[in-house]
């Protein structure tokens, strides 16, 4: 079976009220032929907490890179350049 890629979007207070709310439809924004090889997942915790420089809400965890101030833009960018799409 085929890993696939793991886009956590944090759903927590902060982040939403900052712009996670919008994010939550990010998958009608990815292209059709690369959905199959994501994960959206809502998390409320991005796993940021662990990094020592507080990145800026909203985020999102695209595989292993934490997109701070995230947009729909920069999360299908990211995705995008995690699949080889770039």
């Amino acid at each position: 079976m085929e890993r696939k890629l793991v886009v956590k979007i944090c759903t927590g207070t902060l982040c939403y009220v900052t712009g996670g709310a919008e994010l939550q439809s990010i998958d009608e924004h990815i292209p059709e032929h690369i959905l199959d090889q994501i994960d959206i997942i809502g998390s409320t915790c991005a796993d940021h907490e662990e990094t020592e420089d507080r990145p800026q809400p909203p985020i999102v965890k695209v595989g292993d890179v934490i997109i701070p101030e995230a947009t729909i833009e920069k999360v299908v960018t990211a995705i995008k350049a995690a699949l080889g799409e770039a």
